[in-house]
């Protein structure tokens, strides 16, 4: 019964396909406000986990517009090209961010984020 609003960036867990785009396995995360943090709600949907993520060391990106699965993978691969082979960074998934509201029409930011192995 606790409403939480809406924060950012609205994360989503990319696994590519051979080709590389998205594989229908994606996950959707939200980050718990400040205020919550120690004590979070618990969830009245059985599908919403709450999980603690680790912190990280990402290679990023960042581009505007209103973001589409092709802009992701698009985006992914100018990183993954910029990297080169020398990068170590996981492949198996990559980390799609959105930071702003559907209603808010320019200056609009995505990011690509690769977790650093």
């Amino acid at each position: 019964g606790v409403g939480m609003g809406m924060t950012a960036p609205v994360s989503i867990t990319a696994f590519p396909a051979e080709d590389g785009s998205f594989q229908q396995k994606v996950k959707v995360s939200l980050r718990i406000p400040s205020q919550f943090q120690d004590n979070p709600p618990c969830p009245t949907d059985e599908s919403i986990k709450i999980e603690e993520r680790q912190g990280m060391t990402i290679y990023s990106t960042q581009f505007g517009g209103y973001a589409k699965e092709t802009d992701y993978v698009n985006y992914a691969a100018k990183l993954k090209a910029a990297l080169g082979s020398e990068a170590a960074y996981r492949k198996d998934f990559y980390l799609c961010n959105g930071y702003d509201p559907p209603m808010k029409p320019y200056g609009r930011r995505n990011e690509v984020w690769f977790v650093k192995e």
